[in-house]
């Protein structure tokens, strides 16, 4: 089963975003940062790609979502605001509380969760060529599970700075495994994948 680190019970998606701290400092905030959260969510859902994209949306939008909310904002975020929020949230933080959200959606939550499969995508548009003639990018790790069609869990790491068996192992570390068939690239396979003894170890595939 999956080990929730959100703090939200109810279903709806605001309040596992409200269940996120704020790093911000309290002087001069002015926008929740679960508002902020949610706007960057449904803007992406609708294909903005970028700070201006997230405040045109929030400024078109604006005037529905605080009435359908209930909430009073004299103005919608600005490009800088998103810019200044995103640097100091948790992304750990965001992903574990969309992840137990996703997992909250489906009926009988997780308990039928008996294979996962791991797989990494380099992220289009991120590759950069290095002083010593290779290249750098940033990937995406996804773990995605067949029975409830979803992907529950994901990370996205710098290949300078981070490696997917490690960002693989980080994810896995959130579950219990015991039962749970683990498909994954040869690659995981070259070495002991968990420095335990317990029965941990993934299945290639």
């Amino acid at each position: 089963m999956l080990q929730s680190v959100s703090a939200a019970t109810d279903l709806d998606l605001i309040s596992y975003l409200k269940a996120i701290p704020d790093a911000r400092m309290r002087r001069g905030v002015r926008i929740p940062a679960w508002y902020l959260l949610l706007v960057a969510v449904l803007g992406i859902l609708s294909k903005c790609e970028s700070l201006r994209d997230l405040e045109r949306f929030a400024r078109r939008h604006h005037a529905v979502l605080t009435e359908s909310l209930g909430i009073e904002l004299k103005r919608p975020p600005s490009d800088s605001a998103f810019r200044y929020f995103f640097l100091q949230v948790d992304v750990v933080a965001v992903c574990a509380a969309i992840r137990d959200w996703t997992i909250a959606q489906i009926p009988g939550g997780a308990g039928d969760l008996d294979q996962l499969i791991c797989d990494g995508k380099t992220l289009r548009g991120s590759i950069e060529a290095t002083s010593g003639g290779g290249s750098a990018f940033i990937a995406q790790m996804t773990l995605y599970s067949a029975a409830l069609g979803v992907a529950i869990a994901q990370a996205c790491y710098a290949t300078g700075e981070n490696h997917e068996r490690a960002v693989l192992q980080k994810l896995l570390g959130d579950l219990d495994l015991e039962g749970v068939l683990i498909q994954a690239d040869a690659l995981h396979t070259q070495q002991a994948f968990f420095g335990s003894s317990q029965s941990r170890g993934p299945t290639s595939s």
